[in-house]
């Protein structure tokens, strides 16, 4: 089918014009509809151009054109496309295998097709066909509220063919699937709306979480105890100097008492934890050999010619002042 003419396309002189909203204009002439379809912003399309005057209508040319290509395809959608579907029997079949036939012939019939029933024959079963028809009659009986025997049992070979047509033309069918399958599609969008609505006006409960107080055992902290230091004090030894002697002897004196001085306290010092009394007693024992040791040094530097020219020396005299 062409595409129908179209405003400045229309070559006649009058036109019977319909509105934009459908209601009847009337006859006029083509200049005037064409001045009447710029003005309510659409197309002049010419509907019936076999009627005299032709049909026009003032319309929007492309959503005409889109409603017209979804009509054709519901069409197509809606062709009766009769297929033939076959299902095969053995003689001795099993109640099981039967029952598995005729849901699958109900299916097809359901769909809105045909059904071909065919009984295969093997060797002497040929030589027993009323067992095939008798089957074949059952059959047809069994799928009775769904199809009608459209062929009666004929043997076609080693087969025996029976054909059952649908109650339903394949255009119903498909009406009633699509109607089915809005249903469900409408039924699935309410419900999702039903349980949008319903989440959005359920106020939200607020969950307390009850927590448990941490119990921290307590920690047990022991006193640090000192031990106490003796400390014992170290006394230095008070060298005793005899004065009666000569400056030469008070040089040599000196020499061994800071000697003695020294080694007396390490020598005390490795008893720690001997009284202060004691020490203090055991100190003048200390003095006196130091005295002695002194006196006998002092001898035989007296002996020496050494000691005689120690005096006119300026050395020995710093220690005399």
């Amino acid at each position: 089918m062409s595409d129908p003419r179209t405003n400045d396309r229309i070559r006649v002189p009058e036109v019977r014009l319909i509105g934009a909203g459908g209601e009847q204009v009337g006859v006029v002439a083509i200049e005037i509809a064409l001045r009447m379809a710029q003005e309510a912003d659409l197309d002049l399309v010419e509907v019936a151009p076999e009627s005299k005057p032709p049909v026009a209508k003032i319309m929007d040319y492309g959503k005409f054109k889109y409603e017209a290509a979804q009509k054709a395809k519901e069409a197509r959608r809606n062709q009766a496309n009769t297929i033939l579907k076959e299902v095969r029997f053995r003689l001795k079949i099993d109640d099981h295998d039967y029952e598995t036939k005729r849901k699958r012939a109900i299916g097809f019939l359901g769909q809105g097709d045909k059904v071909k029933a065919m009984i295969l024959f093997r060797g002497r079963e040929q030589s027993r066909p009323e067992q095939g028809v008798r089957l074949l009659q059952r059959f047809a009986e069994d799928v009775s509220e769904f199809g009608t025997v459209e062929h009666t049992p004929l043997i076609d070979g080693r087969n025996m063919v029976m054909v059952i047509g649908p109650l339903k033309s394949k255009t119903d069918a498909k009406a009633e699937q699509n109607a089915k399958r809005n249903a469900a599609k409408e039924a699935a969008r309410g419900a999702r709306v039903a349980d949008a609505g319903a989440a959005s006006t359920k106020p939200k409960s607020v969950e307390l979480v009850e927590t448990t107080p941490v119990e921290t055992a307590p920690v047990e902290t022991k006193p640090v105890e000192t031990a106490p230091v003796e400390t014992t004090p170290v006394e230095t030894p008070t060298p005793v100097v005899d004065t009666s002697t000569s400056s030469a002897q008070r040089l040599v004196e000196t020499k061994p008492a800071a000697k003695a001085a020294v080694k007396a306290p390490a020598a005390k010092s490795a008893p720690a934890k001997a009284p202060a009394t004691k020490a203090a007693a055991a100190k003048p024992a200390t003095a006196k050999p130091a005295a002695a040791k002194a006196t006998s040094a002092a001898k035989p530097a007296a002996t020496k010619p050494a000691a005689a020219k120690a005096p006119a020396k300026p050395k020995t005299e710093k220690p005399a002042e």
